[in-house]
């Protein structure tokens, strides 16, 4: 079966021939970057997050913090169904607008139609402030 001939790197300036999909093996993108890193965007690393999200599972015996749900049975979990997925830690106060990153006072789990509902509200309030600020 005939096949395409090798075509160039999509790089402008690039006179090498395309290697793998369309780029060189000198212009392949980085993987994972510009993937969202907890560490850098809240100064926390993962361990640390699990650490205070088992204190605050701990403290809270697993329910939401606004609804009071209960946790979910690890049995029940389906990928596809969101309310079967574990409660999230969630900060009570966002750190954008002062709450504390670490502490246990400003951390609470929250169910995921809970979670969902309160970023959707925290998002449009951040959209809201950006509109103000900015100069039409």
């Amino acid at each position: 079966m005939p096949y395409s001939p090798p075509s160039r790197c999509t790089d402008p300036e690039c006179h090498e021939l395309a290697t793998k999909g369309s780029r060189c093996d000198d212009h392949q993108p980085i993987p994972w970057q510009g993937r969202d890193n907890k560490a850098e965007r809240y100064g926390i690393t993962s361990g640390e997050w699990r650490t205070l999200k088992r204190k605050v599972t701990l403290r809270d015996n697993g329910c939401c913090y606004m609804c009071g749900a209960e946790p979910v049975d690890p049995d029940l979990y389906d990928p596809d169904d969101r309310s079967t997925h574990p409660h999230e830690l969630d900060h009570v106060i966002p750190i954008s607008e002062g709450g504390a990153r670490r502490s246990l006072d400003n951390l609470g789990l929250a169910c995921t139609s809970c979670h969902d509902e309160k970023s959707k509200l925290e998002a449009a309030r951040a959209n809201e402030r950006r509109r103000r600020r900015s100069p039409r």
